[in-house]
């Protein structure tokens, strides 16, 4: 058998929907996607990102932001998203926190393998952020 992660879930509060796209499309670079018409009246957001140009590319992940009332974020359950390299991680991490949002990269070399940072969205939603380590 064969499994593959389609895609994770955060929530958001009604309204977030602009601050989910500033972290996933302007902070990470994804793509918004059409929710399917039997789910659009839900509320809420998807992105989708790619190995490439959207209109050519194979889609490599997907997050669905859906309207929570109330939004609570968990303090430690994240998705975890793997980067081309450790440069794409530093750029990422710098303009998430031009942003404005937290960027915490203190466990940076924690996980044996990969560097990485945590950062929350404007709703507390944790997102790990990796890169394999070259050394």
């Amino acid at each position: 058998m064969s499994l593959l992660l389609h895609h994770v879930q955060v929530g958001c509060p009604t309204g977030g929907e602009d601050d989910a796209r500033r972290f996933w499309v302007d902070g990470l670079g994804m793509t918004e996607v059409a929710k399917p018409a039997p789910l659009a009246g839900r509320g809420g957001v998807w992105f989708r990102a790619y190995d490439g140009p959207a209109a050519d590319g194979r889609v490599t992940g997907e997050v669905h932001v859906g309207v929570e009332d109330p939004c609570a974020p968990p303090r430690r359950a994240h998705p975890a998203l793997l980067l081309d390299d450790e440069v794409a991680l530093t750029a990422a991490g710098e303009r998430l926190r031009g942003l404005g949002f937290d960027v915490d990269d203190r466990e940076r070399e924690t996980f044996p393998g990969y560097q990485r940072l945590h950062a929350r969205d404007a709703h507390g939603n944790r997102v790990e952020l990796l890169a394999a380590d070259p050394a």
